[in-house]
């Protein structure tokens, strides 16, 4: 399997001449287009195998995990989107699922709605949703994908949970984990009082996880993107952070450049 950062959460994985994206974010500049922020924005990369890819994987339905467009323009016609399905609620619940999810309506792409511990077979791939909790409640999955004999896992933007257990025992044990590392504060409208905790892994939290996990080797993803103060804060060296927590651990740390490809 071949393992290939695209920029934030976004991966591209290969095996038996097929390819996946997971987390795909092909515009950043869409993300907060019409919120009234402004931030950096992280940088990202195309896909190898655009416009042939066999199926976008979105661990959420958040813009910068989930776009439409690039995955129009990514997928192979007919091709699939798998997302976890919807926890119900009022658009005031739901105001940072209603983009994407409406733009994945408007681009008539084929989806489908994965349940917590299911599995599915893709060509090569076989493909399971982990559950997964979301800094802000919404529906989130963790993607464990299997292919050639590898095992990965990519955690999305989860925060700190009790699932890792399972899902090694379950799935495991993994060759690579991409997790999450920047842990931002977040404050948005409709998540009021906000908490102080971290909405997705910090660097100490992100070590644990994979260490709770097997891993053989982590992939750091989720830094070096938005900062926005007072509404989604991190601290300044992410990676860094990530690189002095996991000095003790058992497993091997890997830093791809920007698009480079991964043999595990």
């Amino acid at each position: 399997m071949r393992v290939r950062w695209l920029g934030w959460a976004g991966v591209e994985l290969e095996a038996g001449g097929e390819s996946l994206v997971i987390d795909l974010l092909g515009e950043p500049e869409g993300v907060l287009e019409g919120s009234g922020l402004s931030a950096p924005l992280p940088k990202v990369v195309r896909p190898h195998t655009e416009g042939d890819v066999l199926a976008g994987l979105c661990t959420h339905l958040h813009r910068d995990h989930t776009d439409a467009a690039a995955l129009a323009r990514t997928l192979r016609p007919g091709a699939p989107v798998l997302h976890p399905g919807s926890f119900g609620g009022d658009d005031h619940e739901n105001l940072w699922l209603l983009k994407a999810d409406g733009e994945l309506t408007a681009r008539r792409l084929p989806r489908r709605t994965v349940a917590p511990w299911e599995t599915v077979t893709l060509g090569p791939f076989t493909i399971a949703a982990v559950p997964a909790v979301d800094g802000i409640g919404d529906p989130q999955v963790s993607w464990a994908v299997e292919a050639g004999g590898k095992r990965v896992i990519h955690l999305g933007d989860s925060m700190f949970h009790g699932y890792w257990w399972r899902a090694a025992h379950r799935y495991g044990p993994f060759d690579a984990v991409l997790t999450p590392v920047n842990g931002p504060a977040l404050c948005f409208p409709h998540c009021l009082p906000p908490s102080p905790y971290p909405g997705a892994l910090d660097a100490r939290q992100a070590a644990v996880a994979a260490r709770l996990l097997g891993a053989k080797a982590v992939l750091p993803v989720h830094y070096d993107g938005f900062h926005v103060d007072g509404v989604y804060h991190t601290e300044p060296d992410e990676l860094s952070r990530f690189l002095d927590a996991a000095a003790g651990e058992p497993y091997e740390v890997l830093t791809p450049a920007l698009g480079e490809d991964l043999t595990l």
